[in-house]
């Protein structure tokens, strides 16, 4: 029960973090390094892999999938956490952010890591064709 509550709270907060990316998306921005060309657009695709990531982890045959995918998409954002705690960039909804503010982003991004990981590593892999054959043989 506890896990599928996790579950359910990650995913939301998720989504919710890919609404973000579209209403401050100067914010999320700027919290990429200047030398990367399209910031904006590689803004619009994390929102969107967000949403994608949070429903996929919602129904059980890509859950397992949606988890793993999850936790290599939070690593390869992790540099720009740092680049934005290094540089001191706000987080995208303020002007003002504390230095220690900005340096918990990073450091909780391995407990988010291990959270949707814990979450999702009981899911059977399954794949499409498979549950049809299933059902198909059964009949």
């Amino acid at each position: 029960m506890i896990k599928t509550i996790g579950l359910y709270l990650f995913a939301g907060a998720l989504f919710s973090a890919g609404i973000l990316h579209f209403i401050y998306d100067s914010g999320f921005a700027a919290m990429i390094p200047e030398f990367l060309p399209f910031r904006y657009e590689l803004v619009y695709i994390t929102g969107i892999t967000e949403w994608l990531l949070s429903l996929l982890l919602i129904f059980p045959h890509t859950r397992k999938a949606a988890g793993l995918a999850t936790a290599v998409f939070l690593v390869v954002v992790l540099p720009a956490n740092i680049y934005a705690a290094i540089q001191q960039v706000p987080a995208p909804w303020t002007e003002n952010t504390s230095l220690t503010a900005l340096w918990l982003r990073p450091l909780f991004q391995p407990l988010l890591i291990w959270w949707v990981i814990y979450v999702t590593k009981d899911s059977p892999w399954r794949r499409t064709y498979d549950t049809l054959e299933k059902n198909v043989e059964r009949e």
